[in-house]
């Protein structure tokens, strides 16, 4: 099966004629994310981002953090050919593979960190178990699993711009929706819940550590 990508509240479609999307959330949320991955990724080695979608991540991130090698990934043709567009003469990016992270075995077989940002709520939860496998699989101990969107938490207020978001996902398709964490960290055997950072627009950087 295929992880559906649709853009998020204030996200939009394509919006040039080449190959580029554009996603206005990830040029406002870039450079916090960015800010906070610097603490987490490790100074040298290989990234993989799972679901890289437009690939402005990626390109922001691999040019501020040039001892990572990036590869991102996506299981949607379009958003491959965005992020090969964006990532053109950026050295430290590789091209996008064909990967789909419910769909076993992965085009990859070893990585030193993970990155899934805003996946898991817009795709079925075996998508969400299939990133926590593929994770488990190619990561060495120590290695960080960092997960970056909106969730859900017990005994904390979820934010009504989230709720609202959440039921639009469902009434999209009812496979879809806010991941509860608990629920995820549960599902997350082999790793360690490290770091829960709060971040702009009531999302969440979560850190993972895969245990030895």
């Amino acid at each position: 099966m295929t992880t559906p990508q649709v853009p998020g509240p204030d996200e939009a479609g394509p919006g040039a004629a080449d190959a580029r999307r554009f996603a206005p959330a990830a040029a406002r949320n870039r450079d916090a994310l960015l800010a906070c991955l610097a603490g987490i990724l490790p100074q040298a080695g290989l990234v993989l981002e799972v679901a890289s979608g437009t690939g402005e991540h990626a390109v922001h991130v691999a040019a501020s953090l040039p001892g990572l090698i990036w590869q991102p990934s996506d299981p949607a043709a379009e958003a491959r050919a965005s992020i090969d567009a964006w990532a053109a003469g950026v050295a430290n990016i590789r091209p996008a593979l064909a990967l789909d992270a419910s769909a076993w075995p992965w085009p990859i077989t070893q990585a030193d960190a993970l990155l899934c940002v805003n996946m898991i709520h817009i795709a079925p939860w075996a998508a969400c178990l299939g990133l926590l496998r593929g994770a488990g699989a190619i990561l060495p101990p120590g290695a960080p699993l960092v997960l970056y969107g909106p969730f859900i938490r017990a005994g904390i207020e979820t934010a009504a711009s989230n709720l609202d978001f959440d039921a639009s996902l469902r009434a999209r398709d009812p496979a879809w929706g806010l991941r509860a964490l608990e629920d995820v960290a549960a599902a997350a055997s082999g790793f360690g819940l490290e770091q829960v950072i709060e971040m702009p627009a009531n999302n969440l950087t979560v850190v993972f550590r895969r245990l030895g």
